[in-house]
């Protein structure tokens, strides 16, 4: 093995996929590109990082809820566009053509062009971390769209896009929650 530049490990490891946050500050909706995602575990659990570098950031503070969205492969412009320009100048939503949906449980709109869904509600947030832990819900998911392949940011400009699914369910039986 070579040596890897120890800057450049979390390459490697970048979580996925990338998604979109919606928010709702009282006014106004807005979105924001996260990369940084994680599941916490088998329960509607999610963690994402973000902070004040975010215009969403104080919304979602104040607020304490947001929508998740999933975006696919073919939203992949939209997304980088997204997280290279800020709320406080435009209007995401009007600027990169995508529809707001009400939302069921949460004010921050749903996105409808994207694959899914998730309302949730902030229930911890680790400022030493930036980390933003999040209960889901509701979630929806749209069994109609065509392109259901995610994008997982690499961490340095590039993507991955998600390829064949490899079914090892019977395997695992044991191990997954009941209705997975």
């Amino acid at each position: 093995m070579r040596k890897f530049p120890l800057n450049k490990a979390f390459t490697l490891i970048e979580p996925g996929p990338v998604v979109l946050v919606t928010t709702h500050d009282g006014e106004k909706s807005n979105i924001m590109t996260i990369s940084w995602t994680m599941v916490v575990d088998f329960t509607p659990r999610f963690a994402i990082t973000t902070g004040p570098w975010n215009y969403s950031y104080a919304a979602l503070r104040k607020t304490r809820e947001c929508v998740i969205a999933i975006p696919a492969v073919d939203l992949l412009d939209t997304v980088v566009g997204i997280g290279t320009c800020s709320g406080a100048e435009v209007d995401k939503f009007e600027k990169f053509g995508l529809t707001p949906v009400r939302a069921r449980h949460v004010r921050a709109p749903l996105i409808k062009e994207c694959l899914a869904n998730i309302e949730c509600r902030v229930i911890d947030i680790i400022r030493k971390h930036d980390i933003v832990v999040l209960e889901g819900v509701a979630a929806y998911y749209d069994v109609l769209r065509m392109e259901k392949r995610t994008i997982h940011a690499v961490g340095d400009g590039t993507f991955i896009v998600d390829g064949e699914r490899i079914n090892r369910k019977k395997i695992m039986l044991s191990k997954l929650p009941p209705g997975v």
